[in-house]
Order: C-alpha cells, then sequence, then structure tokens
C-alpha cells in the first residue's frame, strides 16, 4: 500500500489515501516517486475541462528510481532513475510514422485501464499514463525514460511537462530565431520555461505577461526584459515596447480565450502565435475573415511543445548542466501529497510558479 492523491469524481475534493499497486507485469516497471509537479493540466483533469476515466491517480509530471522491472523491460533496471513520460508514442499509428509523435493517437490509450485499487476494492485509473501523485507508481516501459545524468530527481520531474512543453513551443512550434521579440502570456510553471526557452533561443526582448504584479521577479530571473500586467490594453502596450509593430512571436500558455485573443493581437504583422494553455470546448475564440487576410499571422496548436522526449531530453541537459536553464527556479513551492488541493487553488488565484511534491 502506497498514498495517493485520488480524484474520486469530476469537480469532487482529492482524496489523500491508500491505494495497492499490482506488480509490474510484462513490460512494466514499479518506480518510487522523488517528486511531481502540480501542473495546470491536473486541475483540468480535476474539473473536467479535460476529460479522463474517474476515479483516477492524478499526477503526469514527475521522477523517480526504479524498484522493480517486468519481463521484457530492458532499457531500465531496478535502481535506475527515469523521468516519467504521460504522452508515449506508440510508434505505428499514422502521426509517428510521418514524425510527430507529439500527436501519437495511442498516447492516452493506457488512462483508461485499472492502475491500482484502494483499500475497500475500488478500482483506480492512472489520470494521464503515469499517476505521478503517489510514493509510488506502475507504469508502461515506455512511460519511463532514463534520467539525465548529474541532474537531481527532484528537479528532473519538472522535465517530464513543464519544461519539454515549455523548450518546445519555443524552438519547435513558434521556432524563434536570434533577435526575434516574443511575448509570453501566463507566468506559470510552463511559462517560465517558455521565458528561459526564449533567452537560450537568443530572443532579443521577451516581453512576460501575467495577471499577477507578484511574478515580474520571477520572470525576470528567468529571462524577461519587460513586464506588462495583463488587460483589456495589453496588445496596446506589448506594441509600445516593439517599435509599434508587435511580437515577433506570441506563446500563450493560459488556454483562455481573452489570453488568446491578446496574444493574437499583440503579434506583429505576419508574426506567429503559439497557443500552449488547455481550454474548455465551451470557450470560443472568434476572428474575423478580413483580419485573418490583413495581418497575415499564423496561429498554431501546441502539444507537449511538440516534442519528442527521447529527442529532446539530452539536449535539455545539456542546457541544465551548462547553467543556461535553471530548473530549480521554477519551483516557487515544496509540498507534501495534501498540499495539492492548495496548490490548485494557487493556480486558480495565479499565484507563483510551480508548486512541487517531494516525497
Amino acid at each position: 500500500m502506497v498514498r495517493a492523491a485520488v480524484l474520486p469524481a469530476v469537480g469532487a475534493p482529492l482524496e489523500i489515501t491508500d491505494i495497492e499497486l499490482p506488480e509490474p507485469g510484462p513490460g512494466r516497471v514499479r518506480v518510487r516517486l522523488a517528486a511531481a509537479g502540480v501542473c495546470h493540466s491536473d486541475l483540468s483533469l480535476s474539473n473536467g475541462t479535460v476529460r479522463v476515466p474517474v476515479p483516477a491517480v492524478l499526477g503526469h509530471e514527475g521522477a523517480g528510481t526504479v524498484v522493480a522491472a517486468g519481463e521484457g523491460v530492458t532499457h531500465v533496471a531496478p535502481g535506475d532513475g527515469v523521468v516519467l513520460n504521460w504522452a508515449p508514442s506508440c510508434g505505428s499509428c499514422h502521426h509517428c510514422g510521418i514524425g510527430e509523435v507529439w500527436l501519437c493517437a495511442n498516447a492516452l490509450s493506457g488512462a483508461g485501464g485499472i492502475h491500482a485499487r484502494t483499500a475497500d476494492g475500488t478500482e483506480l485509473h492512472p489520470g494521464l499514463n503515469v499517476a505521478a501523485f503517489a510514493q509510488e507508481t506502475v507504469v508502461a516501459a515506455n512511460c519511463a525514460l532514463p534520467a539525465p545524468d548529474g541532474i537531481p530527481l527532484t528537479d528532473a520531474a519538472l522535465l517530464g511537462c513543464a519544461v519539454l512543453t515549455g523548450y518546445g513551443a519555443v524552438h519547435h512550434s513558434a521556432r524563434v530565431r536570434p533577435g526575434e521579440s516574443v511575448v509570453v502570456f501566463g507566468i506559470g510553471g510552463v511559462g517560465l520555461a517558455v521565458l528561459q526557452s526564449a533567452r537560450i533561443a537568443g530572443a532579443s526582448k521577451i516581453i512576460a505577461v501575467d495577471v499577477s504584479p507578484e511574478k515580474e521577479e520571477l520572470a525576470r530571473q528567468a529571462g524577461a526584459t519587460d513586464y506588462v500586467i495583463a488587460s483589456d490594453t495589453t496588445p496596446r502596450a506589448i506594441r509600445e515596447l516593439t517599435g509599434g509593430q508587435g511580437a515577433d512571436v506570441a506563446i500563450e500558455c493560459v488556454g483562455r480565450p481573452a489570453a488568446i485573443r491578446g496574444a493574437w493581437d499583440s503579434t506583429r504583422r505576419g508574426g506567429r502565435t503559439t497557443v500552449v494553455g488547455i481550454g474548455g470546448r465551451d470557450q470560443p475564440v472568434s476572428f474575423n475573415a478580413l483580419e485573418i487576410f490583413h495581418w497575415g499571422r499564423s496561429l498554431t496548436g501546441c502539444v507537449y511543445g511538440n516534442s519528442d522526449p527521447a529527442r529532446d531530453l539530452p539536449v535539455l541537459a545539456e542546457h541544465i548542466l551548462a547553467g543556461r536553464f535553471d530548473l530549480s527556479m521554477m519551483v516557487t513551492e515544496r509540498i507534501a501529497l495534501d498540499g495539492i488541493p492548495a496548490a490548485f487553488d494557487n493556480m486558480i488565484a495565479g499565484r507563483g510558479g510551480r508548486a512541487l511534491v517531494v516525497f
């Protein structure tokens, strides 16, 4: 039996309880968690914005140590550090076949399985495949990637979602070029990763936008050259900071219609707007046909940073070990499992960067 944060039903409070994990069967591994990040996607799962089978153990951003491996697992062994990959590619669907592994049709197929049971026998699903809000978890082998050497596992937990997403949004989706201006909407965990990645890409001006004045110091530490409090006049402020043109690139990390529209309006004519944030299906964003033609902007969705974790983790590790990317500065709160509900409240209120559950 291990302690875990269980979502009993959509919209219900999380329950911190004991669960019983099965032994890892063929092609599966058991991992003792070192840490798990509290991501906005976990909040989206709990409130039903993103649908998953419930009851479920949430948590999808984590790292830990392999304690047991089932038959056929050869790439990791007991004692190895691993980063959990919540969206493993199958390698055989159409998107995997054309190299778009982040759009794998079968990436979340494991979320519908039975992951564990509570003490009374209630069956639990694994959230987004990996069920990282627990002392230990059992995952498919392709959900466990070897952790980069030299990076503490507590820090490496952030690589599983926020960092891969933020780095990929800059380098794979928006493809920021040296000298370009970048505006980032939403300075949470992913937004902080975007700011650092834009600095690594050589952006000349990096503007952070958030509703919270308290995040300015954190944003500047991550690489922001300017800070704007989000309002109806944000696009005008961005144009004033970019010679009247608007930013070359806008990256939206909130998922709300007003923020998406604000990011679009803050982008220069011919610029690129990338949407990372996850909004609801009942939240439309409107554009008129003439402005699409006139502005010549591109608007792009971005899933998991358009990343291939097997390819990108070694690159990120190089940046981290060289001091170009700081994982620890992204963490503004270290908590236990029972601190997750308060971390959700902080996200809703727009407070802090990444909360990290440390086991």
